[in-house]
């Protein structure tokens, strides 16, 4: 598949240009056709021939194989999520924190990462630091300094305010060397970049499929390394988490499914496992070459107002606007689709491979 037959699968495009696939991907139609069919068959024919309980574990599991493999990862360290603020929760409840126990996160996290350590900060008297950073960059001498007698450091690898890819890796290693552990809100990444867990090193690495993967919602997915699963504290259980349900004494999972708790619809999943083989028949390389293409078109364009970097990091393109409300809903008025930013104060558009050189013009159109 070309982008050029990656944007006639995807009906949405047929009423707007849609440039806000940081904050959701629209699906192409085989990936919501698989979601249906599989429901299909659950609903109307598994109960008469395989069972519905029989053909939801066997399609989870093979919709885990994809996930885990687009992750660099092995499946048994993959467990199925609603979100990626769902799958930094499950993180969150699973270490028995200490009052006065530090968590680090960066100045640039999505309130998905930044929520969970404030709740905590009232209920265990944790401390948050907040690693203070600049034009959507981290300085690893501040990133050394904070981290020291920590117990968990929150980053993203891409940030969502500005585009700009952090050094995960480095980040990693500091923090471990620190005694830290790392979890990585990855959302950003996975359909833009090639990502692979083990590179990273990261302890946790939580995701979703509904952003640059155009799967669809309830799509999410958390590698936790097995050995920092080994030192997690699990408060949830259910038969899905435990090896077996009718054991006189309950153990969990030896892998990462035991986060997993009870029935859940595999439809999201399913539709997972189709959008990221559709994202690889393109190719990350040709989606790479194409958005830095496109981008470097839009910024080119917006000149002095531009806010993300100038050479191509991702698709996330972060302007300055007079009025980022008034400017978002001046291109909803000419069927563009873009989104303001709180931090910084600005208006965000999100380039994918499906978009096309006119709809940067239009943009560009729509913002002069």
């Amino acid at each position: 598949m070309d982008p050029a037959e990656l944007r006639a699968a995807i009906p949405a495009l047929e009423r707007c240009t849609y440039c806000n696939t940081g904050a959701s991907g629209p699906s192409p139609r085989n990936v919501v056709r698989a979601a249906t069919d599989f429901l299909e068959h659950h609903a109307f024919e598994a109960p008469a021939d395989e069972g519905p309980y029989t053909v939801a574990f066997d399609a989870l599991e093979a919709a885990r194989e994809v996930a885990a493999s687009h992750l660099g990862a092995r499946p048994a360290d993959v467990a199925f999520t609603r979100s990626t603020a769902d799958g930094i929760n499950l993180v969150a409840g699973a270490i028995d924190w200490q009052p006065g126990d530090v968590v680090v996160r960066t100045d640039l996290e999505h309130p998905a990462g930044t929520l969970p350590w404030d709740r905590l900060e009232d209920t265990h008297d944790i401390e948050v630091r907040v690693l203070e950073t600049e034009a959507g960059r981290v300085d690893l001498d501040d990133v050394k300094a904070a981290v020291d007698g920590a117990r968990l450091l929150l980053t993203s690898s891409l940030t969502w305010s500005h585009g700009t890819q952090l050094p995960v890796a480095e980040m990693v290693d500091i923090a471990h060397d620190a005694g830290a552990q790392v979890l990585v809100d990855a959302v950003q990444s996975v359909g833009q970049h090639p990502v692979d867990v083990g590179e990273w090193g990261a302890d946790f690495v939580a995701t979703a499929g509904h952003k640059w993967l155009l799967g669809v919602w309830g799509s999410g997915m958390l590698y936790a390394d097995p050995e920092a699963l080994a030192r997690t504290r699990q408060t949830r259980i259910g038969y899905r988490s435990v090896q077996d349900m009718g054991a006189d004494d309950y153990a969990y999972h030896e892998g990462a499914r035991r986060f997993e708790v009870g029935t859940t619809s595999p439809a999201p999943y399913v539709a997972l496992a189709e959008a990221i083989e559709t994202i690889e028949s393109v190719g990350l390389d040709t989606i790479e070459s194409r958005v830095a293409d496109l981008t470097d078109r839009l910024k080119a364009g917006l000149g002095d107002r531009l806010l993300s970097p100038e050479q191509y990091e991702s698709g996330l393109v972060t302007f300055e606007a007079e009025d980022p409300e008034a400017t978002v809903e001046r291109l909803a008025e000419r069927g563009i689709v873009v989104r303001s930013l709180p931090h910084p104060e600005a208006v965000r558009a999100s380039v994918h491979a499906f978009n096309t050189p006119g709809e940067i013009d239009a943009v560009l159109d729509g913002v002069a």
